[in-house]
């Protein structure tokens, strides 16, 4: 793990983009415009709704730094029932906008505090119910996070390999989350181990299935937008790491609990031979596998709902659901999620057997317990 933590730094060295590698950022306004915040003071239909951008609200502001409130131009996705009084939001001065009813435009709410105080009452809950391991895991994701941020974005919007960001990110991340929640001890690397052959997999599938289904990220508005901005950007490799990064969450979340099994049945009897050991270790690592892979696909299911109903409301055949880019897209992250995961539990089981030598009985002592019962 020394090496692989060595390598992986080093080519976070090799991979750091230098400085005129780096996309030129983009004017986020237009000369004479500003971004201002205010509280919404009142929402009622407007007298002329064609001065407030078709939306038919008249939405009056107080803006921070200033006493009379001011109307806003609002946009049509957003409703009476979206705002209310109280609601603090950010809005646009735009001089050119006074010819249709106000410069002041819509731009979005203000969301951090609500955001902060779900932080808080997380963090909160973990520290209560894990301890101190629940404090070493937000530490942990708070490393990886930084790791993401300030690594592996900067290095894909330079262009640098998708595959070689990867795999460099997947050294680094997991080490540091791995170690710093479980602690160093071979337990904790029969896991990462099991995690890093289930990661490589997966690299594997994405790399091959990505084109091999025509996967093209410039169909999504997002990518679309990037490519504009970020020429140097892989659009492919981004869509192939996006992939990988979110596989090693519920990768590790399985190797952990898979080698953790194996340890607490060799503790139980120690002497039992390592055929038997990955027999009965597996039998828990089958369920697992049972409960986790519907679990991905319905949290997958879950980000392409709107997609999913939008299908079905045009009246499209399940067949058909494989045509469309964005479902194409949730589904290959499913099965190729899922083969990792699958996979990874039966290496990781033979790893951690190999590792726990049969300890040899003492005379005297209890006899091991009987073998679990065989299951359909």
């Amino acid at each position: 793990m020394a090496v692989v933590f060595v390598a992986s730094l080093a080519g976070a060295c090799v991979l750091w983009p230098k400085a005129q590698d780096r996309p030129t950022p983009p004017q986020m306004y237009a000369d004479g415009t500003r971004l201002e915040t205010g509280v919404v003071t009142g929402v009622r239909p407007a007298a002329e709704p064609v001065s407030l951008a078709d939306a038919g609200l008249e939405v009056m502001v107080r803006l921070d730094g200033t006493d009379g409130p001011v109307a806003i131009q609002t946009i049509p996705e957003v409703g009476a029932e979206d705002l209310h009084k109280g609601d603090r939001i950010k809005v646009m001065f735009i001089p050119q906008a006074a010819a249709t009813g106000s410069p002041y435009v819509f731009v979005d709410f203000i969301r951090g505090p609500p955001l902060v105080w779900l932080v808080l009452i997380f963090g909160a809950v973990v520290v209560a119910v894990a301890r101190l391991k629940g404090l070493a895991a937000l530490a942990g994701l708070a490393a990886a996070l930084a790791i993401v941020w300030f690594f592996v974005l900067p290095a894909l919007a330079a262009g640098r390999d998708a595959v070689a960001v990867a795999l460099v990110a997947v050294g680094l991340v997991l080490i540091v989350v791995v170690y710093t929640t479980h602690g160093i001890s071979v337990r904790t690397t029969t896991a990462l181990l099991g995690t890093y052959v289930g990661a490589g997999i997966v690299l594997g599938l994405a790399g091959w299935a990505i084109p091999a289904s025509h996967l093209t990220p410039r169909t999504h508005q997002d990518m679309n937008e990037l490519i504009a901005y970020a020429p140097a950007v892989d659009l492919r490799g981004v869509l192939l790491c996006g992939m990988v990064l979110a596989g090693i969450g519920v990768l590790n979340d399985v190797t952990i609990t898979q080698a953790s099994a194996v340890w607490e049945l060799r503790g139980a009897a120690p002497e039992i031979p390592r055929r038997t050991l990955f027999a009965r270790a597996m039998r828990i690592g089958r369920d697992h596998i049972a409960s986790t892979v519907y679990t991905i696909a319905f949290a997958y299911v879950g980000t392409a709902l709107a997609t999913l109903l939008l299908v079905r409301v045009f009246d499209h055949s399940f067949a058909d659901l494989f045509t469309f880019e964005e479902i194409a897209d949730e589904i290959v992250r499913t099965l190729v999620a899922s083969i990792g995961l699958v996979l990874a539990i039966p290496l990781t089981t033979a790893i951690a057997v190999w590792l726990n030598t049969p300890v040899p009985a003492v005379p005297g002592k209890t006899e091991p317990p009987p073998p679990l019962p065989a299951q359909g």
